[in-house]
């Protein structure tokens, strides 16, 4: 008998249409399953024929062959095995010859129980837009599939309980729409208040999140770097209905969602280990899985240490950063993951961190402090919208007991920024004016006579490149927003000349 069902792949973030076709025949007993799988779905032959067992019905004493169309693409993972023992169950003629509108995905364990499995998210969107009315799918995927509307989302825990639905005798309710609840993060608990002084860096890093740009916070050792870096999540405006199925299909891929979190509401905040490699930072693998860039869409990415790193991954980052997506080519194909991020880097200004310092006496010889900022180059420095100067905490701001300004009071200045952007960018694709293409800076950017006086200057005096030219001139639109001038006026330019970094007393110019 000859049966046929309906199951989905996936490649990066691309869900891809499977066929999954089922015939049992007379011969020598063997389990055949075509259709470029790799080792993961040939493997689905012996959990099937578990699964079957468990339910205490005979398998097959004959040919079993399973083709998964289209066939010249490559299939990977266990989220066939469900289809496969459906389309199977079919043609033994224990389930109807036809399922119509129905999709069915998910791994098998060898008792029959369905197991969670990656990509489940965007599967589903996928069938949606594909027209079909039903999606089965594990137990623990259910919350993430169920984010999906216009399609009836049913949770299996096993496959006697499937088949119990299938032939009418005990039918599974959809699953209602998920209903996102209120986050309790670890930014519930930060909040800018608790940085004591600071005030250039609190108010580079307003600018910088206004505008989504990157910068690098150079300063010595506890200044309070990864203190500003931690909470600059919270003055980021909430994400959008878009920025959250975005972020979360990235998170479904990747595996690193789960009943308890089948969304991802808030912007993420990474900070991996300076011992990352290239593949972990930007993704990789034979089938090409996220990295730490592309989680990190449409929040933070937080590179601590950032001379600790290999200096060889640190360059992988320059193309991602400009084109705002990562292109992963493996001899299975191609995956395109978003990275819209803020670039957030600390860093010392020399191995012992007093270099310039007030308070302490550096100990480095000045070959050593080369050394060390070379392990940055230029091209990947010229990439930091801002380079802000943290200098040491004053003893008067350390033992003060006033509060100082609060997350949700900056965010207000940030989402009344963030607004006007949305205004000027409306009917684009541009969310922010760090993302203004090089060819519109003419049309958005729009300066006074000062301002453009004090450009041709700072371009005279530092001879800045054209990357670092154009990105003046944004940072400056979004001084702009955040004191609310339509224009660009020459204080606002000469604030974001300022940070810069052209004066540092920590770079080396």
């Amino acid at each position: 008998m000859f049966a046929i069902t309906n199951s989905a792949g996936l490649f990066g973030m691309n869900a891809f249409s499977v066929t999954v076709e089922a015939e049992v025949s007379k011969g020598r007993p063997n389990f055949i399953v075509s259709g470029l799988p790799d080792m993961g779905v040939r493997e689905s032959c012996d959990r099937v024929r578990s699964a079957v067992n468990s339910i205490h019905i005979p398998f097959p004493n004959g040919k079993v062959l399973v083709n998964l169309a289209p066939a010249d693409v490559k299939k990977s993972g266990s989220s066939f095995d469900l289809a496969i023992f459906v389309s199977l169950m079919q043609a033994m003629g224990v389930l109807p010859d036809r399922i119509p509108d129905s999709i069915f995905i998910g791994e098998l364990g060898l008792h029959g129980v369905l197991h969670g499995i990656h990509g489940v998210l965007t599967i589903t969107m996928q069938a949606r837009e594909k027209g079909y009315k039903n999606i089965f799918v594990p137990i623990q995927n259910v919350k993430e599939a169920s984010v999906t509307t216009g399609i009836n989302v049913y949770g299996v825990e096993n496959v006697e309980q499937l088949i119990n639905h299938l032939t009418g005798d005990e039918l599974l309710k959809p699953a209602p729409p998920y209903q996102p609840e209120a986050v309790h993060s670890i930014l519930n608990y930060l909040d800018m208040e608790d940085v004591k002084g600071q005030p250039k860096a609190k108010n580079g890093i307003e600018i910088a999140a206004a505008g989504g740009h990157n910068i690098l916070l150079i300063g010595s050792p506890g200044s309070g770097k990864s203190m500003l870096a931690q909470r600059v999540p919270t003055i980021l405006p909430d994400m959008t209905k878009e920025e959250i199925l975005e972020t979360s299909n990235i998170y479904s891929v990747a595996g690193q969602l789960n009943e308890e979190k089948p969304l991802i509401q808030e912007r993420p905040f990474r900070a991996p280990h300076h011992t990352i490699s290239s593949a972990g930072l930007i993704g990789g693998g034979a089938i090409p899985s996220p990295g730490e860039i592309s989680l990190a869409h449409n929040g933070v990415l937080f590179l601590d240490e950032l001379p600790e790193f290999d200096r060889s991954t640190l360059e992988v980052l320059r193309q991602p950063l400009e084109s705002r997506k990562i292109v992963i080519s493996r001899a299975a194909g191609t995956a395109v993951y978003p990275c819209n991020i803020m670039l957030i880097a600390a860093m010392n200004p020399c191995p012992c961190g007093y270099y310039g310092s007030k308070v302490r006496q550096c100990t480095c010889s000045e070959k050593q402090v080369i050394s060390y900022m070379g392990k940055i180059s230029g091209p990947l420095l010229d990439r930091f919208d801002m380079h802000i100067d943290v200098d040491p905490v004053k003893y008067e701001d350390l033992a003060s007991t006033e509060k100082a300004e609060s997350s949700s009071s900056i965010r207000e200045r940030i989402e009344r920024a963030r607004e006007r952007q949305a205004e000027r960018f409306k009917n684009t694709e541009i969310y922010s004016n760090a993302m203004i293409p090089d060819h519109l800076l003419g049309e958005y950017c729009h300066m006074n006579e000062a301002a453009k006086g004090l450009l041709r200057a700072v371009h005279a005096k530092y001879a800045v490149s054209a990357r670092a030219f154009n990105r003046i001139q944004r940072v400056a639109l979004s001084v702009a927003d955040t004191l609310g001038h339509s224009e660009i006026l020459r204080s606002d330019l000469a604030m974001a000349v300022q940070y810069r970094g052209f004066n540092s007393k920590y770079l080396l110019n």
